[in-house]
């Protein structure tokens, strides 16, 4: 067998309508539409329909999503009792990986996998993770839970139920670039998880819950986190650019730079540059995008390294009241209009994914050897 890159580097597994990404021209687009369109135009919903539908909704079709959303919001009632009785200190992946699965325990149409019922299941699924994210946070931190409001976007509402207050224009807005910044990535490790477990024609909350799985690991979800924290860890810029220059001179990663895929910039990068500048004015986190951009501009000199979407979402993010731990919840909030529209991709065309490996141990024929007689 020809020998393959690691981690199937550069391999092409399957074919898709869903998302283009140019690596060396720094493009990515969903159905054809530039993120650089979407960010500046779109809202999250009308790019959940585009990744779902493959076309953009009319008036009627995004009132129907958003209805049809704000009405499958609320979680069985088995789901809250489970968020409110994890144990103290659980890991929010962790908990948001067992609630997914719990949905299709309460969901009574978890087994039928026709078209139908997958479309119906997909909705569910992009409502609730919002409400699991948000209702852990208010429970585990001994507050109710806050009711969405219909009236209220995907964002507006999310961020609602987070911190108890309703955002102004400019937070919602910002939320709901960094929600489509996210939606999808083609075939990230996570969305290989989710096609693959599709692929045996299990069922949709399965498939996300795979999804799930692979994106709690910290080469794929995370990397905002540590961000943050080098943020916060450094008292000024100056600071900061010491210590990212003294990890690369030790070679150690510095979180938020380069991409497996960009050999530039990643377009997302820049549209969170401009949300982390605009947000930090006007929460009163100048310093951390003036690290932030300081710090960019060191590792880009020393190792001509361009941040990812990873690194100013981290001061994004923070800039809007999200603790830490739930910056990787958010990216599966995000992300779970991706994840579906490649599953249900999968379903529309499937074949069971079962690659081959590259066989490199002890050729065959070994002499047994007794039990006695072994070293």
């Amino acid at each position: 067998m020809a020998n393959l890159g690691a981690g199937l580097e550069g391999v092409v597994a399957t074919t898709s309508k869903i998302c283009f990404i140019d690596g060396d021209a720094g493009v990515l687009s969903y159905f054809g539409y530039n993120i650089h369109t979407l960010a500046e135009n779109a809202t999250f919903e009308e790019v959940i329909y585009l990744l779902w539908h493959g076309k953009l909704p009319n008036k009627g079709e995004l009132q129907q999503l958003k209805t049809e959303l704000s009405a499958e919001r609320d979680l069985p009632a088995e789901v809250t009792t489970f968020l409110k009785d994890v144990p103290q200190g659980s890991s929010p992946m962790e908990v948001l990986r067992t609630a997914v699965s719990m949905l299709s325990l309460y969901d009574p149409l978890s087994r039928d996998n026709s078209s139908e019922a997958n479309a119906k299941k997909a909705v569910k699924l992009m409502a609730r993770i919002s409400t699991i994210v948000t209702s852990f946070e208010r429970l585990r931190n001994n507050k109710s839970i806050v009711p969405g409001e219909p009236g209220l976007s995907y964002a507006a509402n999310f961020l609602l139920a987070l911190t108890g207050k309703q955002p102004d224009d400019v937070m919602e807005r910002v939320f709901d670039v960094a929600l489509i910044l996210h939606a999808d990535h083609e075939l990230n490790a996570s969305t290989f998880a989710a096609r693959v477990t599709a692929a045996t024609l299990s069922d949709i909350y399965s498939a996300v819950v795979s999804a799930i799985g692979a994106l709690k690991g910290p080469l794929h979800g995370g990397a905002n986190e540590d961000v943050i924290r080098m943020l916060l860890s450094t008292r000024s810029s100056d600071e900061a650019v010491q210590k990212v220059t003294n990890d690369l001179n030790n070679k150690v990663k510095v979180s938020g730079f380069g991409h497996r895929v960009y050999k530039t910039l990643d377009p997302r990068a820049g549209h969170l540059k401009k949300l982390s500048e605009e947000l930090g004015k006007r929460t009163g986190h100048t310093d951390l995008y003036e690290k932030s951009s300081r710090v960019e501009k060191t590792v880009h000199d020393l190792k001509k390294l361009n941040a990812n979407v990873d690194f100013y979402s981290a001061s994004t993010y923070y800039s809007l009241g999200i603790p830490t731990d739930l910056f990787t919840p958010i990216f599966a909030v995000s992300r779970m209009s991706g994840w579906i529209a490649h599953v249900l991709e999968q379903y529309s065309n499937n074949r069971l994914i079962r690659p081959r490996a590259d066989y490199t141990g002890a050729p065959d024929g070994q002499e047994w050897i007794p039990l006695e007689q072994r070293a």
